[in-house]
């Protein structure tokens, strides 16, 4: 049976379709080099994406930590952040199966550490370890060292923040909120994720994450508007607050990776 000329058409279009997207994953892919490194008898693992000039120029420098139950390869397909600065080194480290908070109390599924002391710091180690070897391999920008990660991953990026805050230039994280105690959070300039629909890490802790950093930051109480869906709140010390309240749910969105890329781009450490 010979299909119509207008379904055939309809077919070669998805199909085209399909093999361009996959075409763009393998190139993303084809731009990162796993690594890995021993830490405490175990072995750790990053996808990397390192720029030629680093080997020459100190070069920022990106985290990227993927929520739990997520992986390094999923990180850097929804992030993709290495192919919006490919200037900077990006980093997207790999999670350790660990208990959940909200999700997977048998920790049967791949995370990060929510407290310090947590799992024996090894993801904070992990982060240590990583910086270090970098350090001696390529040419970073000690001023321009940023993190970012969504739901868990964005979790320990406010944990690094906490614990590792005199490394970092800026934060981004999405639909997150902050277990430290606040007297460790030090001021920083900080872009905050959130959905108004998320019944995972629901919007009504993020909305009170985003005023504390707020009052943290020392940041005015009129905000203005910065980008789509995005507010910011000024501070005379240098450290302002962007909230970013997108319309969905916890999922990840796709709008963020350049208005973080932005963000991080506007700030270094002094």
């Amino acid at each position: 049976m010979t299909l119509p000329t207008y379904t055939r058409r309809f077919v070669f279009l998805v199909f085209a379709a399909a093999l361009a997207f996959a075409n763009q994953l393998r190139a993303q892919d084809g731009e990162l080099a796993r690594r890995e490194w021993t830490i405490d008898g175990a072995t750790r693992e990053a996808l990397l994406h390192v720029p030629a000039a680093a080997n020459t120029t100190p070069s920022p420098l990106v985290f990227v930590f993927h929520g739990h139950g997520g992986n390094m390869k999923s990180s850097a397909r929804s992030f993709h952040i290495h192919t919006l600065w490919p200037e900077a080194i990006v980093v997207y480290p790999q999670g350790l199966n660990t208990p959940g908070r909200l999700t997977d109390p048998e920790g049967k599924l791949p995370g990060w550490q929510s407290t310090v002391g947590d799992q024996g710091d090894r993801d904070l180690k992990f982060f240590d370890s990583v910086l270090a070897s970098l350090k001696t391999d390529y040419k970073f920008d000690d001023r321009r060292i940023y993190s970012t990660g969504h739901s868990n991953g964005g979790g320990f990026t406010y944990l690094l923040w906490a614990a590792r805050g005199d490394v970092l230039a800026a934060v981004a994280p999405s639909a997150a909120v902050e277990r430290q105690p606040f007297k460790d959070l030090k001021p920083k300039p900080v872009l905050h994720i959130a959905g108004e629909q998320d019944q995972l890490v629901k919007y009504s802790w993020q909305k009170d994450m985003m005023l504390a950093i707020r009052k943290i930051n020392g940041c005015e109480e009129q905000g203005t508007e910065w980008d789509k869906w995005c507010t910011l709140y000024p501070s005379k010390t240098g450290t302002p607050v962007v909230t970013f309240i997108h319309p969905g749910t916890h999922a990840f969105t796709s709008d963020a990776p350049p208005v973080i890329v932005k963000f991080f781009k506007a700030h270094a450490r002094p």
